[in-house]
């Protein structure tokens, strides 16, 4: 029996991810474990993989891989690119930081495009850069479509666009890890090669699924690539998962997880879907501004339906105000990673998540700012609820 003192009522999970999971999926991945050989197995696969292409809005297969999201970096990079290949990368937070890590490690050529960390990608910054190789010597662009550590988004339609006006044959590939049910995502209709995803955020899982998307332009790359892969290979996965299988033991309970989390996603609709992680950020952003707080992303063009992070004035700590919410409140807060540590941090507003639950959140980082004697004006859940109240629809309307 645990000798700590118990705190009634629930823990506020409000980092970008993991989220809290709901009781559908806990419920969905307690079920006994199937034979990973047998129809039983065979038949949820293939529903899976069915309803993944319906996520991802692709027609061709997606990959799961039992890893975190940096897994399925790495098989995007290894099944297409062979060592020396030089990739495009743009630096907007640390996520993008270490993916471009990751390629040079692999022995690729990152070449990247330095942000201040306040902004997502500039398609025109990559178009221009596009045009300068003319020998056409990077073989990928890839780019973080919402940067977590930030709180910036990408928009992947104009980087598509970019490359097209450049006439480059790059390989395109995003980083969609925070945004996949979070925000829309058009595989096929965007010309992305590789989408890479996971399943702790918007998905509403545990950590360890990560998934790749993968173009016909993709898997053409992946028959001449030659970087070493094994456990990442495309090709084995594919092989099996054509008759509903894996070439290794699957992580079986989370893929009944992830099957009940996308069935979740389909019934609220993914627009509605999409509309709601939207709502729920500008209200988080109405109250920052309500407090008198700087939000870290400095365009509203790239604002995040997914986090938001604050900065805190000069001369206090944001690590040691986390620490006084989760103490008092028990609320966690999102730190502030690498050039953000101790200046902001983060509210998380995705996954499965309402309204009084974002308001709840709101209310303990102002009573927060009050405990903690950081300048601020009051207000903030005030401008909040505000908001949520103009722009109510209930169930009814919905339907109607």
């Amino acid at each position: 029996m645990s000798r700590e003192t118990r705190r009634p009522g629930r823990h506020f999970l409000q980092i970008p991810g993991p989220t809290p999971i709901p009781e559908r999926i806990l419920s969905a991945m307690s079920k006994q474990i199937l034979d990973h050989r047998g129809p039983e197995f065979q038949a949820l696969a293939k529903h899976l993989f069915a309803n993944l292409k319906a996520l991802f809005k692709t027609r061709n297969d997606v990959v799961i891989f039992p890893s975190s999201g940096t897994g399925a970096w790495e098989a995007a990079l290894v099944n297409t690119l062979s060592p020396g290949d030089k990739v495009l990368m743009v630096e907007t937070g640390q996520f993008a930081l270490l993916w471009a890590t990751m390629a040079k490690s692999l022995g690729l050529v990152p070449e990247v495009l330095k942000t201040d960390w306040k902004v997502g990608v500039d398609a025109d910054l990559i178009e221009q850069h596009l045009r300068k190789d003319t020998n056409h010597d990077i073989k990928a662009v890839c780019v973080v479509h919402n940067e977590t550590s930030t709180g910036c988004r990408a928009w992947l339609q104009d980087i598509r666009k970019a490359l097209d006006a450049a006439g480059h044959p790059a390989l395109f590939m995003t980083d969609t890890i925070s945004s996949l049910g979070v925000m829309d995502l058009q595989h096929d209709a965007w010309g992305i090669d590789v989408t890479v995803s996971g399943s702790q955020k918007g998905l509403m899982l545990p950590p360890a699924l990560s998934l790749n998307a993968i173009s016909d332009k993709a898997l053409a790359a992946a028959k001449t690539a030659q970087l070493p892969k094994s456990y990442f290979s495309w090709a084995d996965m594919l092989a099996t998962n054509a008759d509903g299988f894996f070439p290794y033991t699957p992580a079986t309970g989370l893929l009944y997880g992830l099957t009940e989390a996308i069935d979740m996603l389909q019934e609220e609709g993914f627009d509605n879907v999409f509309a709601r992680h939207e709502r729920f950020a500008e209200a988080t952003r109405r109250a920052v501004n309500a407090w008198g707080l700087d939000i870290w992303c400095r365009e509203a063009k790239y604002y995040s339906p997914a986090v938001t992070a604050v900065t805190l004035p000069d001369g206090h700590n944001a690590d040691q105000f986390r620490a006084l919410v989760l103490e008092t409140f028990n609320m966690s807060l999102g730190t502030g990673l690498n050039k953000l540590a101790g200046k902001a941090f983060r509210i998380g507003h995705l996954g499965d998540t309402n309204e009084l639950t974002i308001l709840g959140a709101l209310a303990g980082v102002e009573m927060g700012l009050k405990i903690a004697d950081i300048p601020h004006a009051k207000g903030g859940v005030d401008a909040a609820m505000a908001y949520f109240a103009e722009t109510a629809t209930s169930s009814a309307q919905k339907a109607a």
